[in-house]
């Protein structure tokens, strides 16, 4: 491809971005906005869209989210829940699980949907929770999230789950300027990003797919052998 249609790709980017921002529902567009202003970076608004997208193409019924103070993102997946279901939201931080809180606390009356939020290390907490009851596995925030939440997916997700790992590029905390895309970066969470992208991609247990969306979204769908295997043990 020549730089002009690098130079598409960008402006297509864009024109997905504002397409999802003048289609995002009111509700998560203040959520998202009251984050930012406390300092809490909200992913793309399109992939907020495609995680809502997902839940609802997949019938989705049990969501577990690790990441740092993703409340947009996270309203999107209750949104696709359409008041079932439940959502387990799992934050390490202080500032990350506190907006979690008040967005379910703001929500909680208007949904019949079951909601909590914990706060734990991923490492910690993913292991206490029954094997091969979740449809959905959604990560962000820091690097040792997605190492630690692949680590557990095959027993967490039930057969056909998916675990979807966002700013998969590495390209969330530069505001797009480095990660995986740069071949000049070898910081320590660009390299760990590649060797977990190379880890996930080669594991048979699972079929996936990287797309463009947002800063880049990994998704993994676990195999019904794999997830009866996994569930046995």
């Amino acid at each position: 491809m020549n730089m002009n249609g690098y130079r598409n790709l960008d402006l297509m980017w864009a024109s997905v971005e504002d397409d999802a921002q003048t289609h995002e529902p009111q509700d998560v567009s203040q959520i998202r906005d009251a984050a930012t202003s406390h300092g809490l970076p909200q992913g793309s608004v399109a992939q907020g869209e495609f995680l809502e997208f997902l839940v609802r193409l997949l019938h989705v019924q049990s969501i577990i989210t690790v990441g740092t103070g993703a409340v947009a993102d996270i309203m999107r997946l209750v949104n696709g829940l359409d008041g079932s279901g439940q959502l387990t939201a799992v934050d390490s931080s202080d500032r990350g699980i506190n907006a979690i809180r008040a967005m379910i606390a703001g929500i909680d009356d208007s949904t019949e949907t079951t909601l909590r939020a914990v706060r734990a290390p991923v490492d910690v907490f993913l292991p206490r929770l029954n094997a091969g009851d979740y449809d959905l596995i959604v990560v962000g925030g820091d690097i040792s999230n997605y190492s630690r939440s692949f680590e557990q997916a095959p027993r967490l997700l039930r057969s056909g789950g998916v675990i979807v790992l966002t700013d998969a590029m590495g390209m969330a905390d530069s505001n797009g300027e480095h990660g995986i895309p740069d071949s000049n970066d070898d910081s320590d969470r660009t390299m760990q990003m590649r060797e977990l992208l190379d880890s996930v991609r080669s594991d048979e247990r699972f079929d996936t797919t990287l797309t463009s969306i947002g800063t880049g979204t990994l998704i993994a769908h676990l195999q019904s052998s794999s997830a009866g295997r996994a569930a046995r043990r």
